[in-house]
């Protein structure tokens, strides 16, 4: 039993504690709900069934998490325009491949590339109002999620009877475009999974090969500590804001591979509550320092498995950010120190009754 003891505690304390016992929740749901859902099957030459759609599904959200934990972890505020970022990136890089159906206007190589610089310029002046004029990030970030949803329209203007009409759907015809969303020939797992993996693999060995990772929670934690020890507090926050930008890109590029078209209204929508919520439901302190990308991404499958869940159950889109609200609504207040403070309380009110018991 003492053996035994040491290692319940460390599970308890573990980050990984919440987001794993959520997704087990979660699939258990959804087992319930669907009882073939564990079933995977090859059909038409690639893998079909309940969780490869939700790993699939959620390849963007898993990226745009990674990107959104290292913002949360430095700033300690969010970056709000993650969805709206997305929807710039896609509509430049369609815009650039053209519509017709034999060639692309350029190498797609040279419009991705030029799709991830337009990011990076968008994570690049949200960090340069939060870390070098020190605006909340939320505020600051409120800018370009206002009117980057507008920029992606006025991107995606086509002309109509004459004039150009902006906010129009544009379309890539070219097959091998589609692959990035899809599958590659021959491949039965999805494209989009290997981008994310890739993705945050390379982002964890980054943190943990180089000092970047403690940086980050140290700023995180104290920025002003942070100075006294020799650490770039307003780099480290304007890095992250920037990285936050790319993996949006990143997201934009795959959604709109997705549906080998630039739809500026909706590629992205709503994801930023999603990426929020794949955070806070990954352990991760909103308040900022220590950050676990794992949680993260357990935690934006989660919210994957929570949206097939409830569609499964009748609820309609509309309807869906409602539900994730009241569940970022209970993480948060779980996290707060006013709640652990009650938690630790009640638990030394139970300990002294059971003491004057015995």
């Amino acid at each position: 039993m003492p053996d035994k003891l040491p290692t319940l505690q460390s599970i308890r304390k573990s980050q990984l504690l919440l987001p794993v016992t959520a997704l087990i929740i979660m699939l258990l749901i959804n087992v319930l709900i669907t009882p073939s859902f564990f079933r995977i099957s090859i059909q038409n030459g690639v893998l079909y069934g309940y969780t490869i759609d939700i790993i699939n599904r959620s390849c963007e959200l898993v990226i745009m998490a990674v990107g959104m934990t290292l913002v949360v972890a430095a700033s300690r505020g969010t970056d709000i325009s993650v969805g709206a970022v997305a929807a710039v990136a896609a509509a430049v890089c369609i815009r650039l491949l053209g519509s017709s159906y034999d060639s692309y206007a350029i190498a797609p190589v040279l419009a991705i590339l030029i799709c991830f610089a337009v990011s990076i310029l968008c994570g690049a002046f949200n960090g340069f109002l939060v870390a070098n004029l020190n605006i909340q990030p939320m505020v600051a970030t409120l800018i370009l999620f206002t009117a980057g949803r507008g920029i992606a329209q006025l991107i995606s203007a086509r002309e109509i009877n004459g004039v150009m009409v902006p906010g129009q759907i544009l379309y890539v015809r070219m097959e091998s475009f589609k692959s990035i969303g899809g599958f590659l020939p021959g491949i039965v797992i999805p494209t989009p999974v290997f981008i994310a993996a890739i993705f945050v693999l390379a982002t964890i060995l980054i943190l943990r090969r180089t000092a970047l990772g403690l940086y980050i929670q140290t700023v995180g934690i104290n920025p002003k500590a942070g100075r006294l020890v020799g650490i770039n507090s307003t780099l480290i926050i304007f890095f992250t804001y920037v990285f936050c930008g790319f993996s949006s890109g990143v997201a934009g590029l795959i959604a709109s591979s997705r549906i080998y078209s630039s739809d500026a209204n909706n590629i992205g929508l709503n994801m930023e509550l999603d990426a929020i919520l794949a955070v806070a439901l990954g352990g991760n302190s909103l308040g900022g320092g220590k950050f676990s990308i794992a949680g993260s991404v357990i935690g934006a499958i989660t919210i994957q498995a929570l949206t097939t869940s409830l569609y499964a159950m009748g609820v309609s889109a509309d309807q869906l950010p409602v539900y994730k609200a009241i569940v970022v609504i209970l993480i948060v207040t779980m996290q707060s120190e006013e709640f652990k403070r009650w938690r630790s309380a009640y638990r030394l009110r139970r300990q002294n009754r059971k003491g004057a018991e015995k």
